[in-house]
């Protein structure tokens, strides 16, 4: 579980995080959503420590994460997966060397198990057998599937994904809804999802924050979001003809 406590950020004179507290509860699919630029993105980068926050805490199994002095910090760090927006596999390493990357940097297993725990991994997203392909045979949806590979290959208990559907087709994104939602319920992961992908939302939505202007506006999860009278979500919800009409709104 990872809990935020009044978490507050500010760039120069533009204050983007708002005291924002909210629960990320473990083997639940954890979503972050809101219009582009409202501060979403900026909240996941507070909470793995990419950006300080102003005031506020960050609990990691109710340790202080924002209080930590830098080697406590990379403690936490070795515990925290991260499939980046666009996969951010190395295009001169096959998807054997990508996945083994974090096994290599922050275990002591032997050769032998590294390779089994790589072969685990690319079994566990459907790519069995691809171990010397290259990044640049692989389509977008494998792509995906390989940095969620290398996500989980250091069984981490807290898993970050970056808008983990942009780019993809609408099929290809349920496949990476459902192995994300998945791989989180199976190893009681606690998974945050930064997105503005409403089929994800509705797919997978457990526990969702919706950030408004920097604040935390809403929360609920899936089956309550499309029956919200808050005006600001019924508008992100609502903002394209397609959804009004299916859900006759």
């Amino acid at each position: 579980m990872i809990e935020i406590k009044n978490i507050n950020k500010t760039f120069g004179d533009r204050h983007v995080v708002k005291d924002v507290s909210f629960t990320f509860e473990a083997g639940k699919t954890n979503l972050i959503i809101g219009e582009s630029g409202c501060g979403k993105t900026t909240v996941l980068k507070l909470m793995v420590g990419l950006h300080a926050i102003d005031s506020g805490e960050i609990l990691y199994s109710g340790e202080n994460f924002a209080a930590m002095k830098q080697k406590e910090q990379q403690v936490v760090r070795k515990e925290i997966g991260m499939l980046f927006q666009g996969g951010a596999l190395f295009d001169s390493q096959t998807l054997e060397e990508n996945v083994r990357f974090p096994l290599d940097m922050f275990t002591t297993l032997s050769k032998e198990e590294k390779t089994d725990r790589v072969n685990f991994c690319l079994e566990r997203v459907q790519l069995t057998g691809r171990n010397k392909l290259y990044p640049a045979e692989l389509s977008g949806g494998m792509k995906k599937r390989a940095a969620l590979a290398r996500a989980i290959a250091n069984n981490p208990k807290y898993l970050f994904c970056d808008e983990p559907n942009s780019g993809l087709d609408p099929k290809t994104s349920i496949i990476i809804d459902e192995l994300i939602s998945d791989i989180t319920k199976e190893y009681n992961i606690t998974t945050i999802i930064v997105t503005h992908d409403m089929n994800s939302v509705i797919q997978i939505g457990e526990n969702i924050m919706f950030v408004y202007k920097g604040q935390n506006w809403w929360k609920g999860d899936k089956t309550k979001i499309l029956n919200s009278d808050n005006k600001e979500l019924f508008d992100f919800v609502f903002a394209s003809d397609f959804m009004k009409q299916f859900f006759g709104k």
